[in-house]
């Protein structure tokens, strides 16, 4: 499972902590959005161990799906091989 912490203004001064995780093997920019969950959390220490919570239990749910995502390798374009 990859996974991505940023800072996100929603109104001028309303940080938001927003994660996004996502199965291997791409990066965040080279994945499709239809294979990524986002949650946002307060822009504070709570919200940072809400996000751990979260992406745990992303994992926790979606354990067939993590244990497997290195086969999709074979899905690298034939221009990237």
């Amino acid at each position: 499972m990859r996974y991505r912490l940023e800072r996100v203004e929603k109104e001028e001064g309303d940080k938001r902590l927003k994660v996004t995780v996502w199965p291997e093997p791409f990066n965040f920019f080279t994945t499709p959005a239809q294979e990524k969950e986002s949650a946002e959390f307060t822009f504070a220490e709570d919200g940072v161990v809400d996000a751990v919570a979260w992406m745990n239990d992303r994992f926790r749910a979606g354990r067939e799906k993590w244990e497997h995502a290195t086969d999709n390798w074979d899905i690298l374009p034939e221009t990237w091989r």
